[in-house]
């Protein structure tokens, strides 16, 4: 449940209440940041990028992300920052969030899995990609670009050329995870591009479907 807090406005004492707002994960699941009951807010006078934006991770995957940092304006016209008590437990007690298997159910299971799978190949920084791919959700780290196919259908040549022209663009390596398997242009598409594949098995584990996949895959920590 988001949390809320009482705020009074430094400059016309008026009393509010700050109720934290929720954001959505790339994995799907609400994302929410510790609010101190304790802080003093302060009046909002000059803005810069640095601080319009707070890093919170996820509970659900443990992938951190950028969200706008929590403001309150008064009718006065005052501004005022709500003071944060700290990061959120990246995840409950006695489970690990890189190496815990992950049940497929949901889309966002097949995401989470995803996610930890390219923190184990060593990017700590995924996150939700600007680009919208018709048929995935897009995964960005740095250097690197991941598609996520939770259909229930097999991902066709063209869903393959889609992620190797963005990576392309973005000079970044790629990876295909999809639920569904691959239809056979797709695979032989992906290996004329060195476009890994990974099929995600019953217990949320990439496994390599072709050539690039599997040489991706040996070099992981």
């Amino acid at each position: 449940m988001p949390e809320s807090v009482p705020v009074r406005c430094p400059a016309c004492r008026r009393a509010h209440r700050y109720t934290a707002p929720s954001y959505p994960c790339a994995c799907g699941a609400p994302v929410t940041w510790r609010l101190d009951p304790d802080g003093v807010p302060g009046p909002v006078e000059h803005r810069s990028w640095q601080e319009e934006w707070v890093t919170v991770r996820c509970g659900g995957c443990g992938l951190r992300g950028q969200w706008p940092r929590p403001e309150l304006g008064c009718p006065c016209g005052t501004v005022l920052r709500i003071p944060l008590a700290g990061p959120r437990d990246p995840a409950p007690a006695g489970r690990s969030a890189r190496a815990r298997p992950v049940t497929l159910r949901t889309a966002r299971d097949a995401v989470t899995a995803a996610v930890r799978y390219l923190r184990r190949l060593g990017h700590e920084d995924v996150r939700r990609a600007d680009q919208r791919p018709p048929s995935a959700i897009a995964l960005a780290g740095r250097g690197v670009l991941a598609h996520v196919d939770p259909s229930a259908r097999p991902a066709t040549a063209r869903d393959v050329e889609c992620l190797w022209l963005a990576a392309m663009t973005e000079s970044a390596a790629c990876l295909y995870v999809s639920l569904a398997g691959y239809a056979d242009e797709a695979r032989a598409r992906a290996d004329a591009l060195g476009v890994p594949l990974f099929l995600l098995d019953p217990t949320g584990t990439p496994r390599p479907v072709n050539p690039p996949a599997e040489a991706l895959d040996a070099d992981r920590t």
